[in-house]
Formats: C-alpha cells, structure tokens, sequence
C-alpha cells in the first residue's frame, strides 16, 4: 500500500504503517472476464473476451493468503511472523526465520477457507485481487528465484503456486474473478516491505531486475493459461494481471510497462494488464492513451486512502466524504477527467485499494462514529460506481476481530459496510419488464438519435448517422445482455453491468468496421456508449 502524495489530485495510498494482509483483495469490478457462454450468445465473435473481464468489479483484498505484506500485514495477521527473522518486516523475514515452511504453508492453508469463498459471494462481491510476490510462482518455474534475494528459498516457497491455482479454481465455482497482483518484484519496486524484503532500497530499476521481472510475469501468465485450459470446461475468471503493484516512479518504468505488456500479449492476446499509478494518474493516463492502438485494455490502478496525512487528521470525516461527493471538489474532478480518456482510450481505471479507516482526528468530536464512518463509505462507493470500472475494498479481515475501518468483514458486521453489494431483483421486476423493454429501447433510441442529428447539422459535413442510431441499439442490447446475465449464471444473484466500457467499444466498433466499413466510426462508438448509458439508467429506474 506505501503512503504516498499524488502531485496531481492530492490523493494518498496507504502508508507501510496502515497495512492490512496483502493476499486476497475483495473488488467489485464493473468489468470483470466475460463468461465464454455470455460472450458467445451476446457477443458472437467477441469469444476474446469473457464476461467476468467485463462486468463492473466490486471486490476486496484477500491480503494475506499469500503475501505477507511487512510489519503491517502483522497487524492483520501477527501470527506468522512469531518465528521471522529480525526485523520481522517481510516475506523474507518470515522465510529466514525459523519453521519458515511450517508457518507459512500453516498460514496459507487456514486464512481462506470454503467459508470464506462462500461468504465473499453472498454479498455480491464478484472478483478477488490477490497479490503474490515473485517467489510465490518458483513451484511452477524454480529458476524465477535465481539471482534474487530469494535465491536458496525454493523449499520454502514451492507451495504457494498450487494455492495459487486452487484459489483460482475454487473461485470460479463462486462465479467470482480473480486479479493475480504482482506486488513483490525482483529488486523491490518500493521502499516498503510488502515489497518482499525489509530493505528500503528499490532496486527494481536495474536492467538485470527489469528484465528478470518480465521473465517472471510471462512464466505467471503462461503457467495461468495453462492451468485454465486444463480444466473442461477451461476457466474464464481470470480477469487479469497487474504488472506491479505501488511502484515508485521512475523514467524508465513506462518502457518497461510497454515491454512487458507485449511479452505477455504474446502468450495471451486477450488478458486484461493493470498497471500502478505511481501516484500521478494523470501522467499514466497520458500514456495508456499513447498506447491504445497498440496495447489494448490496459486498466490503471489508483489507490486511495484518507487517514495518513497531516491534513488527513485535520479534515473531519464528514468533510472528507462531502469531498468524495462534491463534483466540484479535486478528487471527484480527477477521477471524472482520467475516467473519460480511458473509456476513449479503450481503457479503464480500477481502485485497487481504499478502506473505510480514518485517522482519529478525523473523528474527534464525532457523536455517532458507526453512522459517520457509513457516510464516508457510502460517498466512495458512489464516487467509484460513478466512475471506475472496478474497485477492491483493503483488506478482507484481519486475525484480530473488530476493526471496521480496514476489516470488510468486521465493516459489515458494523453495519460501516453495505451488508451486500450490487442490485438484486429478488421481486422479479426485471423479468416483469421484458415485453416493455422494446417499446423503451425504440424511445431512448429516437431521443437520443433526434438530438445527435440536430446537433451536427449545425456543422455542415459528411456524416453517416445511421451508425450512431446503430450504434445506440448495440450498446442498449450489449448492456441487458450483462443484466440478464445474472439469471443463468453462477453466484449470489446481483446484477450484473457491463463496467469496461471503453475496451467493450473498441472491440464492437472494429467488429462493426468489418462489416459495415470504416467511414465515420466516431459516430457508431458515440451511439454505443449513449445506449449502454441508457440502458443503466433504466436499470436504475427499475431497481433504485
């Protein structure tokens, strides 16, 4: 997590001191992987692309499954680090310490359990972040170790690969993703210790470890790949990688995103990479945009937090929420700007970690803390809905019961945290509304197309508009496929939308190019995106 400044929107990550257990992260992505059986009926030719990728990602943080994630984690889950070596910070120092097996296939075996899985999907989340470091793959490539500071390790971590695997299986009986987050690299990528080591040197940025990091993300994407297909019917709820997690910035980091999105490309076409912010979001963005013809769907990942600054403690946690709401404000404003060029770019943002804690400043004088802190909650899911395609909630639990500003599990239980996420249709309303649905899809379709034509008449030019009222029913249609969804598909009942927009235009207005030319595209991407934002907001009306 690192506590960092953004010099672009004021937004902070957590600090190495406000960490929660770095394994499985809970999110709710908007767009997730597409079920092969949805993408075959709805999407024909789209069969690249899985449903789960593409449905809005609400989901958490299982942290600590697998990473440990430095002294913080042991503040999620202390038990694992009795044995570790001084300073008792890192992976490494558990692995060095004594009974480092033990301890950490003990720990790896009982922090997520059936009851967890089961739990994670009654309430709707739909996807699962789970963040590895590199040495957590050596069972499947021994020789990702060499030349690292956890060289000699193998016996100590060979058996994370097969819990890595068998989360991925046991989530897809769930009906729920999972995004495998690199968060450990070789050299480290920051100064913290959830960085694999307790060094507060990163030494990433040397071309031995860059280069060495790529071979380690394409052995986790070949090795996934092939651990899905070897499944009947092969697994599709993998909705991506992310390359590293927290990065510091540096010059060379965008040449080694673009490296290493090609390699991976090269083993899966179609796999959804997620790339860190670094903490200047609007710079990142800059460069998914220069990318977009030539790497697609790539995701940013931001993460905020709000209780590590000075001025964090100073600003109350009613003015911390209205912050998160006034559209006007610094933070609502990034997220609405790097939102937009995404989506145009064909990409997406996701909020990879962010928590309902506060500093206790924050909270001085407050009467009714329970109500404050689900006010606070409540603003950032609306700010993410509004705007991200996924978001992962840090952390999942915690060994020690009863903090409900990091703890989801301890958030519900306080009622700080929706008991569920996601609409739910248990009234039947949608099914209710079929036969209605047309006589809506025709009206939304002719009001949305009468004004795109009044006005580009205003510009005298050569325009297709029959692209754009094509549009508009591709999207509308694309978008109740996803809604619809929910009624054949596995999992807790929540409905489904369709949240990566941008990559799901892309590839309809290069499937509409095939057959219907390549003369004003703009006009049927526009349509598509009216209709999809159509269609949600009849849902909205439909299920408040």
């Amino acid at each position: 997590m690192g506590y960092y400044e953004s010099p672009t929107g004021g937004d902070y990550t957590g600090s190495p001191g406000c960490r929660a257990p770095r394994l499985p992260f809970l999110c709710i992505h908007k767009l997730g992987h597409l079920d092969k059986s949805l993408t075959d009926s709805a999407a024909g030719e789209c069969k690249g692309l899985y449903l789960l990728e593409l449905t809005t990602l609400q989901a958490a943080n299982i942290q600590a499954f697998l990473k440990l994630v430095s002294k913080w984690l042991k503040w999620i889950a202390e038990t694992p680090f009795r044995f570790a070596k001084s300073p008792a910070q890192s992976d490494l120092d558990v692995a060095l310490g004594s009974y480092g097996r033990q301890v950490l296939e003990r720990h790896w075996d009982s922090w997520i359990s059936e009851s967890d899985w089961e739990w994670i999907s009654a309430r709707g989340f739909n996807t699962v972040r789970i963040p590895i470091g590199f040495y957590h793959i050596c069972g499947a490539e021994p020789s990702v170790l060499q030349g690292t500071d956890f060289s000699g390790m193998y016996e100590v971590f060979q058996g994370a690969w097969s819990r890595i695997a068998n989360a991925l299986a046991t989530a897809n009986t769930y009906g729920i993703g999972v995004l495998i987050d690199l968060h450990a690299a070789p050299g480290k990528q920051n100064r913290d210790s959830h960085s694999g080591t307790s060094s507060s040197e990163p030494r990433f940025f040397t071309p031995q470890n860059m280069k060495h990091t790529v071979f380690v993300l394409t052995v986790l994407a070949k090795q996934l790949k092939r651990f899905a297909e070897s499944h009947n019917p092969p697994l599709h709820n993998l909705v991506g990688i992310e390359l590293l997690n927290e990065p510091v910035h540096h010059d060379s980091l965008e040449r080694w995103y673009i490296e290493a999105s090609n390699d991976i490309r090269q083993i899966d076409p179609s796999l959804p990479l997620y790339i860190g912010d670094s903490w200047q979001t609007d710079q990142y963005t800059g460069f998914i945009e220069r990318q977009s013809s030539s790497i697609p769907f790539l995701v940013l990942d931001h993460h905020l937090y709000r209780c590590f600054t000075q001025e964090d403690a100073k600003t109350s946690v009613h003015q911390h929420a209205q912050n998160l709401l006034d559209p006007n404000a610094a933070t609502p404003q990034m997220f609405a700007r790097v939102a937009s060029k995404l989506e145009n770019a064909g990409g997406a943002m996701v909020v990879g970690e962010w928590s309902g804690a506060m500093n206790p400043g924050s909270l001085h004088g407050v009467g009714n803390e329970i109500e404050a802190l689900r006010e606070f909650v409540k603003a950032q899911l609306a700010l993410y809905e509004r705007h991200c395609a996924g978001y992962y909630f840090w952390t999942y639990k915690k060994e020690t019961t009863g903090d409900k500003g990091w703890s989801l599990r301890d958030a519900v239980q306080a009622s700080t945290f929706p008991i569920t996420i996601g609409r739910r249709d248990g009234l039947g309303v949608l099914q209710r509304t079929i036969n209605s649905r047309a006589a809506r899809r025709e009206s939304e379709k002719s009001n949305a197309y009468g004004q795109h034509v009044s006005y580009w008449s205003r510009y005298p030019g050569n325009y297709e508009h029959w692209r754009f009222e094509a549009g508009f029913l591709q999207g509308w249609d694309d978008a109740w496929t996803f809604i619809d969804f929910v009624n054949s598909s596995p999992g807790n009942g929540a409905i489904l939308e369709l949240g990566f927009r941008g990559p799901w235009a892309k590839r309809r207005v290069q499937q509409h190019a095939t057959t219907r030319g390549s003369n004003a595209l703009w006009e049927f991407e526009h349509g598509f995106k009216q209709g999809v934002l159509a269609a949600h907001n009849y849902l909205r009306e439909l299920l408040p």
